[in-house]
């Protein structure tokens, strides 16, 4: 992390400290009803307010496209982050710039923390607007990330700020960095990939990128039904871009000349009909019925590929192997994240996972909780396994 200032950096003590969060948090009839990226953001907030920095906490919630819309209004939100940190009040401000979001922070002492309101009922937010960047900055004296999940957008709040104080990564922007720099930049050898997923065309620049990079990468879900078709094989009535056949292809030539084992199933678990419990059976890839689908890794498949991180020192993971969202076709997924997470316990694997499918996946299977690091982030997880430029990480850099 020498490359990246965290707010070890920063004498916070009687600053006004402006804290970029993604509290972009489920909502329902005016409530929050999941708390997770709230709760992923306290220590952050905790250890710069016990520092006596003097907090604002500013977020995006929803897609308000640069209008105010009352029902996403963030004062729900400062409600729910009161009660994390420990039921404190969190004084909430009307705009987050302008004469109410001034009078909210005036009223700060040491130690204090604040809500600002949405900062996309502006327009200029998302435009990346130097002068709404300046408005912000002028509200405090440093500013901290701690938004990893938005850092994939040149955005006013997490990019052109960041140029006008003294900047740094929160904890939870700090623990993002490190994990996905020990995972990919200065990994530990063998590196494997899970990929997995519906379709092959949203992950082209993943698996290209990713192909130069680790030494195996196992493809699951959907996505592996347009590699065994681009080889020839029948997958009956799977899901499948046969459109992308060359496209998969040139992937399998590209990992090739980069020393890049391609990991496909090789058996299947198929059935007729896709819902709760439906008739189901096991069959090698090169033996799928006509009129069935494929819609998880077989037993044999699970088995192998638990076996091979079983010679991994770091694994990555985005996507499910199969349907995981109903039985019997999240087993292979199951399995094999449950071996990973039996090797990371073990101390014998680095896994860090991520994207909202993978999160869910892994949860279902009981290891949430399990992998050296998962994160929450979905654009921005998937732009960093692309090997693109992060804006609100790249203005962070020492």
């Amino acid at each position: 992390m020498t490359r990246f200032k965290t707010i070890d950096d920063l004498d916070v003590a009687g600053k006004r400290v402006l804290v970029r969060a993604d509290l972009n948090v489920p909502m329902k009839d005016g409530a929050v009803t999941d708390t997770t990226r709230i709760d992923r953001t306290v220590p952050t907030l905790a250890e710069l307010t016990e520092r006596g920095a003097r907090v604002i906490v500013v977020s995006h919630l929803g897609r308000p496209k640069g209008k105010v819309v009352p029902e996403m209004s963030l004062a729900p939100v400062a409600a729910a982050l009161g009660a994390a940190m420990g039921d404190r009040t969190v004084p909430f401000a009307g705009d987050c710039v302008g004469p109410e979001a001034e009078k909210v922070v005036s009223a700060m002492a040491d130690g204090d923390i604040v809500m600002l309101e949405n900062l996309r009922f502006h327009p200029e937010e998302e435009a990346n607007d130097a002068v709404f960047a300046g408005r912000l900055a002028a509200l405090a004296d440093l500013y901290v990330s701690d938004a990893f999940s938005c850092s994939h957008r040149a955005h006013a709040s997490t990019e052109a700020v960041a140029r006008l104080v003294p900047s740094a990564a929160g904890r939870l922007m700090q623990a993002e960095l490190e994990a996905l720099e020990g995972a990919l930049e200065k990994p530990e050898h063998p590196v494997a990939a899970v990929i997995g997923g519906a379709k092959i065309s949203t992950k082209m620049d993943v698996l290209g990128n990713l192909a130069g990079k680790v030494d195996m990468m196992i493809i699951g879900g959907a996505m592996a039904n347009t590699f065994l078709h681009a080889q020839g094989i029948d997958v009956g009535a799977s899901l499948c871009e046969r459109d992308m056949a060359q496209a998969a292809r040139d992937i399998l030539a590209a990992a090739s000349a980069a020393n890049c084992e391609i990991v496909l199933p090789e058996d299947a678990v198929v059935a007729r009909e896709f819902k709760e419990g439906a008739d189901s059976e096991a069959v090698p890839v090169g033996a799928v019925p006509a009129d069935a689908m494929i819609l998880d890794v077989g037993p044999a498949s699970a088995a192998s590929l638990s076996a091979r991180l079983e010679t991994c020192r770091t694994l990555l993971w985005n996507g499910p192997l199969g349907a995981f969202e109903i039985s019997p076709f999240d087993a292979g997924t199951n399995v094999v994240a449950r071996a990973a997470a039996r090797l990371t316990g073990e101390g014998r694997l680095l896994s860090v996972a991520g994207g909202g499918d993978t999160v869910a996946a892994l949860a279902r299977a009981g290891v949430g909780e399990g992998f050296s690091y998962v994160s929450t982030a979905g654009g921005a997880f998937l732009e960093w396994l692309e090997g693109k430029v992060l804006p609100g990480v790249a203005v962070l850099r020492r």
